[in-house]
């Protein structure tokens, strides 16, 4: 691949629900990354007292080196920085500070525990929430040349009003050239407070074009959907926001409003999101029992029910790859476990732990796992995941690009199953 996709608002479909600046090689690339987000539990300032107070008191400290020693060392640190460090003019105390916090995190060894600082923060509840202010259009940036090229514009967004195109190539935002620079930081360039203009400079066949489009609430579109041959309906499922619920039901209900015979749920690379999110959905879909239990390190455990008043009874396939993860583990692992679809693909991500995101009350947050789930048959897919009824490796076809070996085949189980 020669791009690396990113949406406006910051947060890449390659699985990165991490949706804050990368920084110092903090998170590597692709699909663990993009766990960092995924299943979502909120908490009270309280909980978060309660865990620091802990820490500060030195209840967390070992056995051989006390708070004293930390605060020792750190002044030692310090002092050597302040002497001798030859670009301290340069130092970002701030930052410095939020390093200690996040290589406290990171020592845990949890590549889902993380530290957030206000940057960060601002960004993850934005992303998760599924809204952001901007105008509307996603991009991507060759990793070689630097080219950022517009690779989508929601329909009647700012940037639809104001004439962005699929395939522009986009070399300027308010006069600043974005030669050079990362997506990230252009991103941040697009973005900015609902009302305000912001002036775009594209290139479309060999003529520079300029355009301003006025930032607005953008609903983030992570669920497409479409009628197939055979009036089978086929659903897109990119993440778990908070607006996905939403848009999955409207597609679910205009598909039955065609005649849909049997349906195809594609949530291939999905790197999951709010728990609530799915098991809302899967309460569309389920028949009368648990949707997903959780287990904390003092054994406690919660259920999450479905009452089956909306059990899906047409044929179903859900469509998985090595990249599916956390949320969309919890739906397919469901749906195989009631037997009411078969999944197709490639077996899944294995991440079968929740994550709690704690508000510490300055505007930063702190990401813990706090439980590991488990199907509706008890089944742990930690490490594991969710292993296809169907195996089907994803072949491309050279000669044809558009080429999906793999929802054919779900496309197959189904229409095999509605003609069966």
């Amino acid at each position: 691949m020669e791009t690396e996709n990113k949406p406006e608002y910051g947060n890449g479909q390659d699985g990165n629900k991490k949706a804050a600046k990368q920084k110092g090689g903090r998170f590597g690339t692709g699909v663990v990354v993009g766990l960092a987000a995924a299943v979502l539990i909120m908490l009270g300032v309280w909980g978060a007292e309660q865990f620091f107070g802990e820490l500060h008191s030195g209840n967390f400290a070992s056995d051989t080196i006390s708070k004293a020693d930390v605060d020792a060392k750190l002044d030692m640190i310090n002092g050597l920085i302040e002497d001798y460090y030859l670009y301290e003019d340069e130092i970002d105390k701030d930052a410095l500070i939020d390093g200690i916090y996040s290589g406290y995190a990171g020592a845990l060894g949890d590549p889902y525990t993380e530290y957030y600082d206000e940057e960060e923060t601002k960004a993850l509840f934005e992303t998760t929430s599924g809204e952001f202010s901007g105008i509307g259009a996603t991009m991507s940036q060759n990793i070689n040349s630097g080219e950022i090229t517009i690779t989508n514009v929601y329909k009647d967004s700012p940037a639809d009003q104001a004439g962005l195109r699929e395939g522009d190539i986009l070399y300027q935002v308010d006069g600043r050239d974005t030669s050079g620079t990362d997506l990230e930081t252009v991103v941040s360039w697009i973005k900015g407070e609902t009302g305000t203009d912001v002036t775009l400079s594209v290139m479309r066949d060999g003529e520079e074009l300029e355009m301003t489009a006025t930032r607005d609430v953008i609903e983030v579109q992570t669920v497409n959907y479409e009628m197939k041959e055979n009036q089978i309906g086929y659903i897109r499922v990119s993440e778990f926001d908070e607006v996905t619920y939403d848009q999955f039901k409207k597609a679910l209900d205009d598909l039955e409003n065609q005649g849909m015979k049997g349906l195809v749920i594609d949530l291939r690379s999905n790197p999951g999101g709010n728990l609530s999110t799915v098991t809302d959905m899967l309460k569309l879909l389920l028949p009368e029992g648990t949707i997903v239990s959780t287990k904390d390190k003092n054994g406690n455990t919660e259920e999450i029910t479905c009452d089956g008043s909306n059990e899906f009874t047409k044929p179903l396939a859900v469509l998985v790859n090595q990249y599916s993860a956390s949320a969309s583990e919890i739906f397919s692992g469901a749906i195989q476990d009631y037997g009411i679809g078969q999944i197709v693909g490639m077996t899944t991500y294995g991440k079968g732990v929740v994550q709690q995101i704690i508000d510490l009350g300055d505007g930063t947050s702190f990401k813990l796992t706090i439980a590991e789930y488990y199907t509706p048959s008890g089944r742990s897919i930690n490490g594991t995941g969710v292993e296809p009824d169907v195996e089907v490796e994803y072949e491309y076809d050279e000669d044809d690009p558009e080429a999906d070996n793999q929802l054919d085949k779900a496309l197959e189980v189904v229409r095999d199953n509605i003609n069966g």
